[in-house]
């Protein structure tokens, strides 16, 4: 029999003894205590990181107040026609915010929120999208619901509280305003992961104002699009008050675009009175998210000329003369037309042209919402559900009776 040597694995030259493995072991420890103490004499400057990180989020602007191109690096590629068509959209848009505060005040509609002054943020964003893009708005955000295919009458549908108003056409994709404040966010981070489990190539883009980015829906919503990569778009239009609360008040953050770094999402800051800074901001972002890189945060700075809705907000309570006076030098239509004008792509009679037609059309599409039927309580009940409940059968007959005296 051979030596028992033979049947057993050979012990390797290197492989280390007991007494080695301790040695190494003694080692580690003293390089790990020696860390370990370098790390307790460090100072850890939260304050610092904090400052570093702001800092980093700078406002993106190429046009300036007065219509010059200050960074053509970030200049979007549209057309002569395209850039034409935006400011035609704006144009028209201002009308539209006239007329339905004078409508309002007629009392020929109900809910309004006034939009003038931000033009640029609302729909330099639109005409960023594509059609099969989703927009879930807030109440404020019925400009781009127009744009986007919603007719303008039921439009004015919506305002009223008809019912009609919220049956949004087959291929709009379009949500219903959202009343309740940031809920959208939720909504859109939802929507968005659909759009990304059915392979579509598409977006979801949402809107609230600098109070909903106060709201647990934002952070839950950018949250769980940024977890998912979602293709989300989320805009905050920055329009300084939150009702009458200034954003100074609402946040200790310099930004709301920093906030996108807690939810680990790329986030932007963006001259929101210049429509090519917005429009850059979303198409770029847009492009990331179909490709699937996730959401993005915008933050757009704004302003609203307006009070807060009609329904009795005063602005002259919280508002300063001078702070109006030097956001009107910031007019997004003054700064787009002096750009556009200086390449001989505007003027007057273009101008002239599009305020008639937003009247005519105007005239037209408050004709067709008068002659929308009278809302009825059954109307309602059988819109609600796809087969009425037992106990609503009987109050829907006891109302129709009523109805129909």
């Amino acid at each position: 029999m051979g030596n028992i040597s033979e049947y057993l694995y050979p012990i390797k030259t290197e492989t280390p003894s007991v007494f080695n493995v301790r040695d190494k072991i003694c080692e580690k420890e003293r390089n790990g205590d020696q860390m370990a103490s370098k790390t307790k004499n460090a100072q850890i400057d939260a304050k610092k990181t904090l400052d570093a990180v702001e800092q980093q989020f700078e406002t993106l602007q190429i046009l300036n107040e007065e219509g010059k191109v200050v960074n053509e690096a970030a200049m979007p590629e549209l057309s002569d026609e395209q850039l034409q068509e935006l400011m035609s959209r704006m144009v028209y848009t201002r009308i539209l915010d006239q007329r339905c505060i004078s409508l309002n005040r007629q009392g020929r509609l109900g809910f309004y929120a006034p939009t003038a002054g931000q033009e640029a943020s609302q729909l330099a964003s639109q005409y960023a999208l594509e059609k099969d893009d989703f927009i879930l708005p807030g109440y404020r955000d019925v400009p781009q619901l127009i744009w986007q295919g919603l007719p303008l009458y039921q439009a004015f549908l919506f305002s009223r509280g008809h019912y009609q108003g919220n049956q949004i056409p087959e291929g709009v994709n379009v949500l219903s305003p959202q009343i309740i404040i940031g809920a959208q966010y939720i909504q859109a981070a939802g929507v968005a992961l659909g759009l990304k489990k059915n392979g579509s190539k598409s977006v979801a883009i949402t809107y609230t104002g600098d109070g909903g980015a106060s709201q647990g829906d934002f952070y839950e919503g950018i949250n769980f699009a940024g977890a998912f990569k979602a293709p989300a778009i989320f805009v905050v239009q920055n329009n300084r008050f939150a009702i009458s609360t200034p954003v100074e008040k609402q946040s200790a953050a310099k930004t709301i675009a920093q906030k996108a770094v807690a939810a680990g999402i790329p986030g932007i800051q963006v001259d929101g009175m210049d429509p090519l800074a917005v429009y850059k901001a979303v198409s770029d972002a847009r492009e990331r998210a179909v490709n699937g890189e996730g959401p993005t945060l915008i933050e757009t700075l704004t302003y609203r000329y307006g009070p807060h809705t009609m329904a009795g907000d005063d602005p002259t309570r919280y508002r300063t003369a001078d702070l109006d006076n030097e956001w009107e030098k910031k007019d997004p239509l003054v700064r787009f037309r002096k750009y556009l004008e200086s390449k001989g792509l505007w003027n007057e009679e273009k101008e002239n042209e599009v305020i008639e037609r937003a009247k005519e059309e105007i005239k037209e599409a408050i004709k067709k919402a008068d002659a929308a039927p009278k809302q009825k309580v059954t109307d309602l009940m059988s819109i609600m559900y796809e087969e009425m409940p037992f106990h609503l059968k009987e109050q829907y007959e006891i109302y129709k009776a009523k109805e129909s005296k």
